[in-house]
């Protein structure tokens, strides 16, 4: 087994991206940095370390896709907000590995036609591509098979999450994609192409718990409810107007012989407030298995809950965690068979550096 560092190629250096390469360059001597696709003009031809606050690292980022294809990578970070599976069949068959947060969470439920594209793009490259992040992502496949392993039988499966977007600094997908902002008339699971594309990812995640915890259901039912905001108000560079969209809570149901036994529920808002009428769960994301026997976790993502920090602080905690679930997960990727190797294939995934000491060796 070679010892040398896994050669990794950072494809979007947004607020996920900046985490995942952040990573790499503080925490991880067995992966190297050498390459970094972008998006704007102001980034061509940027340090990657300068683009993410550190000092120059000699690893200069390119808009040019072609260029990062020539690359000679272990694995791609793929983290845009919107995706291209035209690039990501080309980094597949170029033989390089892709560990991605935007999409594919349970590919045997996507299209037929992109899924033997997909297959198809690893088998010529001998590659293998990756997704998780947190919901879709950990939360919803990783944590809730590893709470089965606990379980005789189960009933009824829910994950609800509720979140405030205010302060997400990607306003491409809160109003471009999401259509915060926009009249609720307008708010459907096929309004535009994100919207599309985002209830195909909650719908997939559904079919992913029925498929691997065995529960037989006939169809995913998805429903949005899109609340108006009862002022006006401004989200960094996007004005909100009082009747307009600021707040959607989206149900995507599995259903076996008419009753719902898979659930997930999404409660996002935008400038503070929260409808009445919706459920209150506490923000973050609440887990619930109903069955024998019934469990509810509760997780909640912050910089710290022992010291004062900022609420830039807060918000970047939840990036970091979306990022590390894949960044940490290079090595299994890596290691995997070619083809798809999904957050039920891999084994499981913990932290590289933990508690920072290095691995304890055990002597008889």
């Amino acid at each position: 087994m070679s010892s040398r560092p896994l050669r990794v190629i950072q494809w979007a250096t947004g607020a996920v991206g900046t985490e995942m390469v952040k990573t790499i360059l503080d925490h991880r001597t067995d992966l190297e940095l050498v390459g970094a696709r972008v998006y704007s003009d102001s980034k061509d031809g940027v340090d990657v370390g300068t683009l993410v606050g550190r000092s120059p690292v000699g690893v200069t980022a390119t808009t040019d896709v072609a260029e990062i294809l020539a690359m000679d990578a272990d694995v791609v970070l793929y983290a845009p907000s919107f995706i291209s599976l035209d690039d990501v069949c080309a980094l597949l068959e170029t033989g390089k590995n892709v560990a991605t947060v935007s999409f594919l969470f349970h590919p045997q439920r996507i299209g037929d036609a992109d899924r033997r594209r997909l297959l198809a793009a690893c088998h010529k490259g001998n590659s293998t591509i990756h997704a998780s992040g947190l919901n879709p992502g950990n939360l919803s496949g990783v944590l809730p098979l590893a709470l089965s392993g606990m379980s005789r039988t189960i009933d009824r499966f829910t994950l609800q999450e509720r979140a405030d977007w205010s302060l997400w600094e990607s306003t491409d997908i809160t109003f471009d994609g999401m259509w915060f902002g926009r009249p609720p008339e307008d708010i459907t699971p096929t309004a535009n192409e994100f919207l599309t594309f985002n209830t195909a990812l909650f719908t997939q995640q559904t079919w992913f718990i029925a498929d691997t915890l065995n529960a037989a259901i006939d169809d995913v039912a998805v429903t949005v409810d899109a609340v108006p905001a009862t002022k006006d108000f401004k989200i960094f560079d996007h004005q909100v107007r009082a009747g307009t969209t600021a707040g959607q809570r989206w149900n995507f149901v599995g259903h076996r012989r008419g009753r719902p036994i898979i659930e997930f529920e999404t409660l996002w808002t935008v400038g503070g407030d929260y409808p009445e009428h919706w459920p209150a769960p506490d923000d973050g994301w609440t887990l619930t298995l109903e069955g024998d026997p019934s469990m509810r976790v509760h997780f909640f993502c912050l910089a710290s809950f022992s010291r004062p920090a900022s609420v830039a602080e807060h918000v970047r905690a939840g990036l970091v965690a979306v990022a590390l679930q894949v960044v940490n997960a290079i090595p299994a990727i890596c290691a995997a068979p070619a083809g798809f190797a999904t957050m039920a294939d891999l084994p499981l995934i913990r932290s590289y550096t933990g508690f920072g000491d290095g691995p304890n060796v055990i002597t008889d």
